[in-house]
């Protein structure tokens, strides 16, 4: 009996790949490594050793660091560089950013109104408390959300030209 029992676990323990697969739920899923690669290359090391908001800390660093190098400007940061670079009305001679393509179209002009307050968001929302809270770490989830908007933020801010005010 003993045995019999052994072999029957056996089979259920051999069958819980696909019983895993054949009832997981189908929402999607993505990995960490696929994040714009200023915040992944940035995060990573934190991020694998369970420092989650440090992971995120440093990921919205790198992308102010990029960003400063994009325009130029190293005597601005965080939120008031993510203000100026994301201008709709640039001093002149300001580089700010802006996405490409016909700037009558209402999708990009939209988008491009769209940047500065994201861009704000983040770091008032995310990097501010991601650098200034202390207490317990993050949970990953949470992590992960916030370095998913990290990402997005990055992808935007790679994919926009440089432009100087008039």
């Amino acid at each position: 009996m003993a045995r019999n029992l052994a072999q029957r676990g056996l089979g259920i323990l051999s069958d819980l790949d696909e019983w895993a697969a054949n009832l997981a739920p189908d929402a999607p899923t993505f990995s960490a490594d696929r994040f714009h690669p200023w915040v992944w290359d940035a995060a990573r090391s934190f991020w694998e050793s369970n420092h989650h908001r440090k992971a995120v800390d440093v990921a919205a660093n790198a992308i102010n660091a990029h960003t400063q190098a994009k325009v130029e400007r190293n005597d601005i940061f965080d939120a008031d560089l993510m203000n100026q670079v994301f201008t709709e009305k640039p001093k002149p001679g300001q580089a700010y950013l802006q996405l490409p393509g016909d700037q009558t179209d209402p999708t990009i002009k939209s988008r491009n109104r769209a940047l500065r307050p994201f861009a704000e968001g983040c770091f008032a929302g995310i990097r501010n408390p991601a650098a200034h809270e202390h207490g317990p770490d993050w949970d990953e989830q949470t992590a992960l959300e916030r370095l998913a908007a990290l990402s997005l933020l990055a992808r935007w801010i790679d994919e926009c030209v440089v432009k100087h005010g008039t």
